[in-house]
Parts: C-alpha cells; sequence; structure tokens
C-alpha cells in the first residue's frame, strides 16, 4: 500500500472515530461509506437489514464467474470515552468506538481502494458493511433481508482487531475463533416492607445473594472441564430505599461457552438454581436465558486460504486458542464456508483493551488489514 492510501485511510479511520454510531444507529457511518465505495466506482446498495451497506466490485475476463464476501463491522458501544487526549476522541457522549469498529470499517474501504486498482483479479466480491454488531442482531437481519441471495458469494472472509498480538499479526485459529454467548436475566420475587421488620417480609436480596454464588458453581462443577464456559453476573438490581426491604432483585450476565451441550448445561443449571433459591427462601423465580450468537468456527478449507492470504502479506500465528467473546459472524459461516481471523492491535497496556474507555484502534495496522481482505478475495476468486 502506498504512503498516500495509508494517510487517506487513517483519516478516514479518526473521522469515524470521532463521529460513531451506536448499535441501530449507524445511519451516519453507512452514509459515509456508501460515499467512499461510489467515490471508488462501486456499485452500493443501502440499507440491508437495517443501517448495512453492500458494495459491490465487478471485472469479467478470463471465464471466471466465481464470487467472494468481505465483512467489517461499523457500529460502536455505549461508553464515555477517556482518551481526552485525542483530537479525534468521540464527539458523541457516551459513544465510543471502544472495539475497533472504526478499524474494521476503513479496512475494508482500503481493500475496496487495493482492488479497485489491482487489475489482477476477475469476478465478483461483495463488500459487506455490517451494522449491530454489538448485540444488536446486525447479522441475523442482513441474513433475513437476502444478503446472500442479493449478493451471491461463495465464500465469506472477515477479521477482528486483537490487543496484546503484535501489532499487524494474524492469528488464524484451527478449531474455534470465539464462543456462543447469551445474556441471562434472574428476577426473584418476594413480598416488600420495612426493613426493621423483615419477618413480615420475603427478601429477594437474599434469594440473589445466594444465586451470585450459587450460579458459579455451574462452571466449576457442571461443566467438562476440558470444555471452555463462562458464567459472570454483571448487574444486579434491587431497591431504592435504605429502610425497605425491596419486593424484586433482578441478577443480569452472560454466559459463553464454545460446544453446544455446554450452553445447554449452562441454562439447565441456571434454572435449577434459581428454582432451588426461590424454594428455599419462599420467592418466586423467573430466567431469561437468550441466546445472541454462535460458536465462531472457521471452515477448513477458507481457513487454510486464509492462512495462505496472509502469510504473503505479513507473520502469521496458528497457535493461539479460541477467547471466550462473541463474534455474530458467526451467523454467515452458517450460511456459507469462510474464515474469521484477529490482527494483532499492538499492547494493550494502559487500558487499550477491546471495550475499555481509553481503547484506541491502532492506525498501523490499516495496510495489513486491507492487504488481507484484498489478497484473501484474490485467492478466493481464483480458485484457492
Amino acid at each position: 500500500m502506498d504512503q498516500a492510501l495509508a494517510e487517506t485511510l487513517t483519516g478516514w479511520r479518526r473521522h469515524l472515530h470521532a463521529h460513531p454510531g451506536l448499535t441501530l444507529h449507524e445511519a451516519e457511518t453507512a452514509a459515509f461509506v456508501a460515499a467512499r465505495l461510489r467515490e471508488m466506482g462501486a456499485e452500493v446498495t443501502e440499507g440491508v437489514g437495517g443501517h448495512g451497506v453492500v458494495g459491490t466490485l465487478r471485472r469479467g475476463g478470463g471465464g471466471s464467474n466465481r464470487s467472494v464476501g468481505l465483512r467489517g463491522d461499523m457500529d460502536a458501544l455505549p461508553i464515555q470515552e477517556q482518551n481526552d487526549s485525542l483530537p479525534y476522541r468521540s464527539t458523541v457522549p457516551g459513544v465510543m468506538h471502544a472495539c475497533g469498529h472504526d478499524g474494521h470499517t476503513t479496512a475494508l474501504l482500503g481493500a475496496a481502494a487495493l482492488l479497485t486498482q489491482d487489475p489482477g483479479w476477475t469476478g465478483t466480491i461483495q463488500l459487506v458493511f455490517q451494522p449491530a454488531e454489538e448485540g444488536g442482531g446486525g447479522a441475523r437481519a442482513m441474513i433475513a433481508d437476502g444478503l446472500f441471495q442479493r449478493f451471491p458469494m461463495e465464500r465469506i472472509f472477515g477479521w477482528h482487531n486483537w490487543p496484546g498480538l503484535e501489532a499487524g499479526t494474524v492469528a488464524v485459529h484451527e478449531g474455534p475463533v470465539m464462543a456462543a454467548g447469551a445474556r441471562f436475566e434472574i428476577a426473584f420475587t418476594g413480598h416488600a416492607g420495612h426493613a426493621a421488620l423483615p419477618h413480615l417480609t420475603r427478601d429477594p436480596m437474599i434469594g440473589a445473594g445466594h444465586a451470585i454464588i450459587a450460579l458459579q458453581s455451574i462452571v466449576a462443577r457442571n461443566i467438562d472441564p476440558m470444555h471452555a464456559a463462562v458464567v459472570s453476573v454483571t448487574v444486579a438490581e434491587a431497591g431504592e430505599a435504605q429502610n425497605q426491604v425491596a419486593d424484586r432483585a433482578v441478577l443480569k450476565g452472560t454466559a459463553r461457552w464454545l460446544v453446544p451441550e455446554t450452553g445447554a448445561a449452562i441454562e439447565a443449571g441456571m434454572r435449577r438454581i434459581a428454582a432451588g433459591i426461590a424454594a428455599t427462601f419462599d420467592l418466586e423465580a423467573e430466567v431469561l436465558f437468550k441466546v445472541g450468537v454462535e460458536p465462531t468456527v472457521n471452515h477448513p478449507a477458507e481457513r487454510d486460504l486464509a492462512a495462505g492470504a496472509a502469510g504473503a502479506v505479513t507473520t502469521v500465528r496458528r497457535d493461539l486458542q479460541a477467547a471466550m467473546t462473541g463474534e455474530d459472524f458467526s451467523f454467515f459461516l452458517k450460511e456459507v464456508p469462510g474464515a474469521f481471523v484477529w490482527i494483532g492491535n499492538g499492547p494493550g497496556e494502559g487500558g487499550c483493551e477491546l471495550h475499555n474507555p481509553r481503547y484506541d484502534f491502532n492506525d498501523a495496522i490499516l495496510p495489513v488489514a486491507s492487504g488481507f481482505l484484498a489478497e484473501v478475495a484474490k485467492r478466493a476468486l481464483a480458485g484457492g
């Protein structure tokens, strides 16, 4: 990639960082993407599955009718940025790109720029700019809106930046890349009353407190130790007055797993524990367990193709284990073969970690990310 394009991409990325679009509110980002694609001469379709944008590059010759998809996600998070010294810090209160989707979007635009300048391919390339990855169901919405019927592609490839991995290094996983994820809520309902007269109440806080501890036994005692699993209680809500026993206490959190039977065991364990605690303390319990993403698992042929493409651009590692983070690219991989890789964002010190208010995408890896996407598309079209 020449220096001029690298500088252009850095400018685009910082513009997106300063003007983030929250999940399901990516209209400004989508418009920016569509404008850049049109400047490159791509066919552009907007409003796919919400604010999704698909750019199509076509080139005939050589008898090729192959097609491939490349995906970048666009949405930001409901986090107040703490990078006060950055000249391009978020201008939207309470919203920031704390996961690097500004970089993912920009890298895909960079791949489009490289491909339009490269005469060495024929076929069709679908550039999929996805909204609502952060729990908003964006992948499923695009699929439901006919993504793979309206924009046929034989394979699809994507990536995520990875803090802590050496900048520009591509990690290709042999098995799962990321975990399945679910959000859960457990509500205990009792009987409210004066805190000085607890014998006249049925205290849901007692149930919630026991549940926080008991839920940890699911992973410790109900899951095969060889199967990774996470149960994290992250929110507790109850009461308004210090001298009142509330009538309701709600716990919220997330669960993660890599194999389906583990997810089923986690849900069953939660329901069993909630029911047991409710019976013990004369409460009522309600459990909501909503699966958001499936495990992200690469297809073998596409995994190896991605590793070969990455090796032509940068250093490759194939020894990293899966992360328990979730990624709705998994739904695309259920529809067509493909692969998802990590690209190192560099050190994570100083809070430069995913979903941290001090995170910032490393612009120095844009040439690698764009180069990888362009290379893997060319190899896929060539029948690799």
